[in-house]
């Protein structure tokens, strides 16, 4: 049996953090269904500034639209949801199977919205309608701003992937925001079962750490977050709260560990999947990252729902001189600006593209 099978079988949720056009034409991502079980496919501004600029695949439909009037934002989502509508199609018997807790796809709202409450809102629910798919999450960042927009479109119907996470209390914030959003649709006597994920981002805290740390604490501040982090999870699916709306037919926020790709070349290449096997929880892995841990993955000891020995490690690390709480607003401050320079250079080579075509006919 493949480790990756191994993994799903555990309870976890093994999902791409990867969408190009030619993943589908190609049948690989097909393929990583069938033979990875991978369940489900994320997605942001950086891997389609990369799909889009690095290949020629999407020059025909830019070609197409190149003379209207849309602007370079419109034509990206046009070329985006073409994408993810189908493969949220692939995912569609698993979606159907799991009666919607899993077989999801995501899209980003763009990133120049991370700090406006009110046009996060509209893109969000713009976006899902123009999906057309029920198994399309909109991402929204889980910035301060951020906050208000997720619940106010969970309270709306709107499936959200709560992005750019980074601490047990930034994950707390997003949770309650998910659960403000279920309770209002309990109380205006509306179907509470908005599906969600609240996604934490992991390898960054061992990548600004590198450096400042040596020794046995190398490459174990990610991990020790997420620990602390999916205690709190376990708490708040234990809580009183929690119970009251799943009685009243809410679903859980699944936790989904973000940015597992190990960045440190001389660290496992399967590191964080190995450490972060946890039932009802979701991994999104780099196309690499997949790709070998089904060739030679090792599935580790599930989770402590206690968090472990993070406490421990986390008193180490503050030891050291690392500020946990300030290095979590600028990690996440970082996340926003550099999606944005993405979203900037995606915005810059779908409008030069565009013009060039436009020249040669």
């Amino acid at each position: 049996m493949k480790p990756t099978r191994t993994l799903h079988d555990l309870g976890q949720s093994l999902w791409l953090d990867n969408i190009t056009r030619e993943l589908l034409n190609s049948g690989t991502l097909q393929r990583y269904i069938d033979e990875f079980s991978v369940t489900g496919l994320t997605s942001n501004p950086t891997i389609f500034d990369h799909a889009i600029k690095k290949s020629a695949t999407y020059d025909s439909e830019i070609s197409r639209k190149a003379s209207s009037t849309q602007s370079a934002e419109d034509l990206f989502f046009d070329l985006a949801l073409a994408d993810l509508t189908r493969a949220a199609e692939l995912f569609q018997p698993v979606f159907a199977r799991t009666d919607g807790v899993d077989g999801w796809v995501s899209l980003e709202v763009s990133p120049l919205l991370a700090h406006d409450t009110d046009s996060t809102l509209a893109a969000a629910r713009g976006l899902h309608r123009r999906g057309g798919k029920p198994n399309l999450f909109i991402k929204i960042p889980g910035t301060v701003e951020g906050l208000p927009a997720i619940e106010a479109a969970i309270f709306a119907g709107v499936p959200v992937n709560v992005t750019l996470l980074f601490s047990r209390e930034q994950y707390v914030a997003a949770a309650e925001a998910y659960l403000r959003g279920i309770e209002r649709r309990i109380a205006a006597g509306l179907n509470p079962a908005v599906a969600s994920v609240a996604s934490l981002f992991v390898s960054r805290w061992d990548v600004a750490a590198s450096g400042k740390v040596s020794g046995e604490l190398t490459n174990r501040l990610g991990v020790a977050i997420a620990q602390r982090a999916y205690t709190a999870y376990r708490e708040l699916l234990a809580s009183p709260r929690f119970q009251r709306a799943a009685n009243a037919g809410a679903r859980a926020q699944r936790l989904l560990w973000a940015s597992t790709g190990t960045k440190d070349p001389h660290a496992s290449d399967i590191l964080y999947v190995k450490a972060l096997a946890a039932p009802f929880t979701v991994n999104t892995m780099p196309e690499g990252t997949l790709e070998d841990f089904a060739d030679h993955g090792e599935v580790g000891a599930p989770l402590a729902p206690d968090g472990g020995d993070c406490e421990t490690v986390l008193a180490s690390f503050a030891e050291a001189g690392i500020d946990v709480d300030a290095l979590a607003a600028r990690l996440q401050d970082e996340g926003a600006k550099s999606f944005v320079q993405s979203w900037n250079d995606l915005m810059a080579c779908i409008e030069s593209k565009s013009t060039a075509i436009r020249k040669a006919s």
